[in-house]
């Protein structure tokens, strides 16, 4: 079973940056698409990036392609999102999301998706 475990959330004003991480264990084989998502209360959960590490493609929601980036540390098992420039609507919960070790389609639909983590808390400040 795969297992994500997200971390570097925090309160921080707007126009600083963070970077949040993902690190990915278990399964018999790596997940190849990686994504991060972000939720805030009464709201749907909401596509933020997607990676397939295989070749390095990456997708990215329109409202902060150019602000945040999506990257894998093979040698670490751990992906990553960089975000700089953080404006309050980025307030969310985030989580980082893998497809079955199968999949290698990048979706932006969380349904597609299998494996989930806890999420890390972001809040950013005006």
């Amino acid at each position: 079973q795969v297992q994500l475990v997200e971390s570097g959330g925090a309160l921080v004003q707007a126009g600083e940056s963070l970077r949040l991480s993902c690190v990915v264990s278990g399964g018999t084989f790596r997940p190849s698409v990686l994504g991060w998502f972000r939720q805030t209360p009464g709201k749907e959960r909401e596509f933020v990036a997607a990676l397939r590490w295989t070749d390095a493609t990456t997708d990215y929601l329109d409202s902060v392609n150019g602000r945040f980036t999506i990257s894998w540390d093979n040698a670490k098992n751990t992906m990553y999102l960089q975000m700089n420039n953080l404006e309050p609507e980025d307030t969310a919960d985030y989580y980082c999301a893998a497809r079955s070790t199968g999949s290698t389609p990048i979706t932006r639909s969380s349904l597609a998706y299998k494996f989930w983590g806890l999420g890390t808390q972001v809040t950013v400040s005006s």
